[in-house]
Parts: structure tokens; sequence; C-alpha cells
């Protein structure tokens, strides 16, 4: 059977049919495998974000038989299965910040964290910014990661995370009021029209 990627098919339905011919799941791989990369390899780097991807996915294909078909669409589901696997290496992600303060500024690369991360660059906050996401506790981090720069909804990032849709906004309150003060008032997000 041809594996069928048209976006008109909502993910849960291709879950639903990989329940009979598990080949129907890679349709997902290609949906959401890029954002994923994007997200992990801001947090830990290119080096983990392969490795982090893959699992995510091997981990969603194990686990599809309990996706609830309720949420049409599976990118709050593999977030959340990828930020489980990222809090595994909170380390790696603290340091990973830390180093990119010591170093020059980041080479152009896609995706909109990488595009705030420029401007934040050009305004000469890159520093304070990295900074603020490594002071920020994990809850918080993941909140604003998911929220501000994977353009989930407060109920997609509450679905991914397994907590209530009030802990996202106040986690989320927390962690751009601690990112502003941080970067002297200055919040890149909403600049960006994600605040």
């Amino acid at each position: 059977m041809v594996t069928d990627t048209s976006p008109l098919v909502v993910d849960a339905e291709i879950i639903t049919r990989s329940l009979d011919d598990p080949e129907q799941f890679s349709a997902l791989f290609d949906r959401y495998a890029a954002t994923l990369y994007r997200y992990v390899s801001f947090r830990l780097g290119r080096e983990l974000a392969e490795d982090l991807v893959g699992e995510t996915f091997l981990i969603a294909f194990r686990r599809r038989h309990t996706y609830d078909i309720a949420y049409r669409d599976a990118r709050p589901w593999l977030l959340g299965i990828a930020t489980k696997l990222v809090t595994g290496h909170r380390r790696s992600e603290v340091s990973r910040y830390r180093a990119l303060e010591r170093q020059s500024p980041a080479q152009p690369v896609e995706g909109p964290e990488e595009a705030i991360a420029r401007d934040m660059t050009a305004r000469g906050s890159r520093t304070a910014l990295l900074d603020a996401l490594a002071k920020l506790s994990r809850g918080d981090r993941d909140v604003l990661l998911m929220v501000a720069w994977s353009d989930m909804t407060y109920e997609e990032a509450a679905r991914a995370l397994g907590i209530p849709v009030g802990t996202v906004k106040s986690r989320l309150n927390r962690a751009r009021r601690k990112v502003r003060h941080a970067l002297g008032g200055i919040n890149p997000l909403e600049e960006h029209g994600h605040g």
C-alpha cells in the first residue's frame, strides 16, 4: 500500500491507518521531522538533534495505538515526546546556551528561533538572551520554546506537556517576564508577532 502524504489527510487518520499498515506512519515523519529537528537542534545542538528526532518517531510509532484520534494534529504529541527526551539532556541544553554565549554571532540558519537570535545579536543582546534561557526552569523553558518558537497554541502546549492550560499560561508569563527583564525590558518574542 502506498503511503498517503496528502496534506488533506489529517494526522489522526494517518495514525489510525498505520495500525494496520505500519508504513503509513512514515507520512508523519515526512510532515514533522524538519520541525522537530529545528526545535531539538536549537535546544541541544545539531549533534544530538538527529538522534533525538529519530528516537521521538520511534517512541511515537511504538505508542501510536494510544494516540487520541480526537486530536487531528499530531505535532503537539510529537513535540511533547521530543521535549521529554530533551529533558533527559538538560545539562547539555544549559551547557549549549553557555557555550553559545561565549561564541561569535551565530551563522544564519533556518527557523524562527535563529532569526530571533540573529536579531538579538544585531542589538547586542544575544548573550543576555542565552543567559536568560539557561537560567529558566526546565518547565518555563519548555513552555516558552513551544509556544513562542514552535508556534503552538496554549492548548497544544498543554497537551504536549501533559499539564493544564492555566499552568502553560502562568509558566509562559513568568518566562517572558524573566527574559524581558534580562534584556532590559525588550521582549524579542512580542516584536516577532508571537507575544
